[in-house]
């Protein structure tokens, strides 16, 4: 007899992956500050707008441990959490492909709001997109899956990177200065019209025919990549794989040094950026997950983790938290800082803000087992109203 579809209970989290997606989303705003607060990020020019020592320093230390770093891991998560669905689902003997399907139909609503009304880097619309083409690899090989996804990253990634290298020289000039006036202009003084429509700009410029491929390219390996991971059974049972997880984390560390550190050597050249931010990147997320699973089978790494867990377990709707501050902090509707803040004052911005929500959560979860967010998907998902309140069996 077929069992009614039921989103994962409590009892069931593995706290070291809330821990892990907390961080991501600690990563992702530490990315996403200077990018939503001024248009160099998107256009280029930093180094002209904030020639400091401090910011130069700044955005090195970003570039290495923080861009490209967090959201493939998020990725990597995305990927994790939608095989574990199917494969539950499975257990109850329910029909899988309606329900992800559902849920991923929702995520793509959810991210074109986002896209369109508050954040033109939004990544939930790509993921809802992208994530479709999980089906096509679900009942995949441990083999298959690692090796598509290695497949993936390396398919233009390489063959790009030796065609930039051969036009080096005509690559690192500023010529965006209107781009950058516009922005700064519709976002800093203009209307509430004037910033939907300099987003909608600045999200077509960053998805566009030639990008899209590249994007696809850096985020269903990392959706992959996660389903590999949760068919190994690691994240679950991490002292049965202890050694091979070992392994993997020592490579991908080293992958990560090489590849996001390593360019600094030799001045950073742009022409070597994608093999950063997509093997480095990629290699990092997969380093940073593996270090959080390690760490949390200590007393002391589970202590300085649990923060995480409380913002990992809403994960998107802090996500979306962040989204609407900085639009408050940055545009002129709020308080229009856009384009004032240094590198500095990004990052004081993050760790204040992350503070908060790190507070929050912990308010939020001890009476609700859901973010407000992950309520509603979940209710639209299995198509029935989920409980909010938390019960007594529930309490922590």
């Amino acid at each position: 007899m077929e069992q009614q579809a039921s989103p994962l209970q409590e009892k069931e989290r593995l706290s070291w992956l809330d821990a892990a997606r907390g961080l991501a989303i600690f990563g992702i705003f530490m990315v996403n500050v200077p990018a939503f607060n001024a248009p160099y990020f998107l256009y280029g020019g930093e180094e002209q707008f904030w020639p400091s020592p401090t910011s130069q320093f700044i955005q090195t230390f970003i570039d290495i441990f923080f861009q490209a770093s967090f959201y493939t891991l998020f990725s990597l998560m995305f990927g994790f959490g939608l095989y574990m669905m199917k494969s539950r689902l499975e257990q109850r003997a329910v029909h899988y492909g309606p329900v992800i399907f559902r849920r991923l139909i929702i995520l793509i609503g959810f991210g074109t709001i986002h896209a369109f009304l508050i954040w033109h880097g939004d990544i939930l619309l790509s993921y809802g997109v992208f994530g479709l083409v999980m089906f096509a690899f679900f009942k995949a090989s441990q083999k298959t899956l690692l090796v598509t996804a290695l497949s993936m990253l390396g398919f233009l990634i390489v063959p790009l990177t030796l065609g930039m290298y051969a036009v080096r020289s005509k690559l690192g000039t500023f010529n965006s200065h209107e781009e950058v006036k516009a922005a700064t202009q519709n976002y800093g003084e203009g209307s509430m019209i004037n910033i939907w429509q300099q987003n909608f700009a600045d999200w077509t410029y960053s998805n566009n025919i030639g990008t899209l491929p590249l994007l696809a390219l850096s985020l269903i390996p990392m959706f992959l990549i996660g389903a590999y991971i949760a068919k190994k059974g690691w994240l679950h049972k991490p002292q049965v794989h202890l050694s091979e997880i070992k392994k993997w984390w020592a490579g991908t560390g080293l992958l990560f040094i090489l590849f996001k550190a390593g360019p600094y050597v030799i001045g950073n050249p742009e022409w070597f950026q994608l093999m950063q931010d997509n093997i480095g990147g990629s290699a990092s997320a997969v380093f940073y997950l593996l270090s959080v699973t390690l760490a949390y089978r200590t007393s002391a790494g589970r202590k300085v983790l649990q923060p995480l867990t409380w913002v990992g377990r809403m994960s998107l709707s802090n996500y979306i938290f962040q989204s609407v501050i900085c639009f408050l902090l940055f545009y002129s509707v709020g308080f229009g800082w856009y384009g004032e803040v240094t590198p500095l004052a990004s990052t004081g911005i993050v760790i204040i803000v992350f503070s908060l929500q790190i507070v929050l959560s912990k308010i939020w979860i001890q009476s609700y087992p859901y973010g407000p967010l992950e309520w509603l998907w979940r209710t639209l998902t299995y198509g029935k109203i989920q409980p909010l309140k938390r019960t007594d069996s529930q309490a922590s």
